[in-house]
């Protein structure tokens, strides 16, 4: 597994956001994976991890899976999850995502599941992406921290 750039801002992976989460993610450059383990301000009902939470590490890791298998960045435009029990703070969950299908480089499908430690499935999420404007790619390699070679193309404005 090759690790992928993070960012100094971002919510989810910014190494520099006080409030974010942190998470690193791995590619075998087909599916992305990472471990995150809620904390307990993260939680919505007591004792279960907020959903929200939860929805925005599923659409990060199918960003990577996007550009890890398309060499495009690219924003969400449509997200479906579906919760199929509680996640608890303080347990790791094992998190994966794929690309599904690509539309002509204009739209990406990618799909991605939550498990909890003794393997069942947390949630699981389906998302439609659209490709970030090449003329916005060079702002956004600013903020990447790391190795760009597994996501290679996807660094440059022409891709």
């Amino acid at each position: 597994m090759a690790a992928l750039p993070h960012t100094r801002s971002c919510f989810v992976c910014g190494e520099s956001n006080l409030h974010g989460l942190r998470l690193r993610f791995q590619t075998d450059e087909a599916r992305v994976i990472t471990r995150f383990t809620p904390r307990a301000e993260h939680i919505g009902f007591k004792g279960v991890t907020h959903g929200g939470i939860l929805a925005t590490v599923l659409d990060e890791i199918m960003v990577w899976a996007v550009a890890v298998n398309t060499r495009r960045f690219a924003y969400c435009a449509e997200m479906t999850v579906r919760f199929q029990r509680p996640a608890r703070p303080d347990e790791e969950l094992l998190v994966t995502a794929e690309l599904v299908a690509n539309r002509r480089n204009k739209i990406f499908d990618a799909k991605a599941k939550l498990h909890d430690p003794s393997g069942q499935i947390v949630a699981t999420a389906t998302g439609r992406y659209l490709p970030v404007p090449a003329g916005d790619v060079p702002e956004m390699l600013t903020e990447l921290i790391g190795d760009l070679s597994v996501i290679e193309a996807a660094s440059s404005p022409a891709a």
